[in-house]
């Protein structure tokens, strides 16, 4: 994929190299992480003899989206449990759900607590009940399978890189980078959520230990945004011409940034960051921030 050297006067200051490999490229809407989560998973699906997709996801899910494109280049039908009843009404209003549904999705709204038991078995013979057979993806995409297509994020012209910064939702993503980094490389993930608890999941998938997760650059939660991240945001996309997802790449651009101007990289470190994709996910933000009237995300 391609690189983009970064150009920003913090760089030169500090004599730090940031390129960003731009993995928002491979697909409109089958972007970054997603289009690689799901490449051995549709593979799978269609060598188990499936003809349909289900899986799960929140109102602005970028894997709602993805799975429900993918699913109809495919020719698989795809069906999106969605967290949330309150949406049933009024999902043709919210775009990333307006999407998935152009897309052929079918969908079933359940309320939150009922989708805290997702995982559970009883649910999904549920599921099988009212849909028949499905070839199932957890939310998110996290399995073995998203994991190895995720190692192929990583190619050999990024040997160059002492730093490979990627952000982290479910952790599946960060796990196939670091088993595909070389041992001499370090991995940094940039957690989109609070706490530390995201490390486990990672372990899971994780075949070395060359990487730390960053918790600091959150801003408030997953999904959550601050009027000083909507316009780094904004400025770096003046800058730069790269667009900036406010729920994962924002807050990992930002962060690298900031430990560059704190001196965490000794000069000298080139750094390669992921830019994962999530653009689709930026004009649902906005509905949130015009409701708010604040500042809306550049796209």
């Amino acid at each position: 994929m391609q690189h983009q050297e970064i150009q920003l006067p913090i760089l030169k200051e500090k004599n730090v190299s940031l390129f960003i490999k731009r993995e928002d490229l491979l697909h409109p809407i089958i972007s970054g992480n997603k289009f690689r989560k799901l490449k051995y998973n549709l593979q799978e699906a269609k060598r188990r003899g499936h003809t349909q997709l289900l899986t799960f996801g929140g109102a602005f899910s970028n894997h709602i989206a993805a799975t429900a494109c993918a699913g109809r280049e495919n020719d698989l039908k795809t069906i999106g449990i969605i967290r949330g009843e309150e949406l049933r009404d009024d999902f043709l209003n919210n775009p990333t759900l307006k999407l998935a549904h152009e897309m052929g999705m079918q969908f079933k709204f359940i309320s939150r607590k009922d989708y805290r038991n997702k995982a559970d078995s009883s649910f999904l013979v549920e599921l099988k009940n009212e849909f028949g057979e499905f070839y199932g993806l957890p939310e998110g995409g996290t399995n073995p399978l998203a994991v190895k297509g995720c190692e192929e994020i990583l190619e050999a012209k990024d040997s160059c890189y002492n730093v490979v910064c990627c952000p982290v939702g479910t952790g599946g993503t960060i796990a196939g980078v670091i088993n595909a980094s070389l041992n001499e490389q370090f991995v940094l993930g940039f957690s989109a959520l609070k706490g530390d608890f995201l490390k486990e999941d990672i372990r899971k998938f994780a075949v070395k230990k060359n990487w730390n997760l960053v918790s600091e650059y959150h801003f408030g939660g997953y999904a959550k945004v601050t009027e000083e991240l909507v316009q780094f945001i904004n400025d770096f996309k003046l800058k730069t011409n790269i667009s900036l997802d406010p729920i994962y790449t924002g807050k990992m651009v930002y962060g690298i940034l900031d430990m560059i101007q704190k001196n965490h990289f000794k000069p000298g470190t080139q750094i390669l960051a992921i830019h994962t994709g999530g653009l689709q996910g930026i004009a649902g933000m906005n509905l949130m921030l015009e409701k708010k009237n604040k500042t809306l995300i550049a796209i």
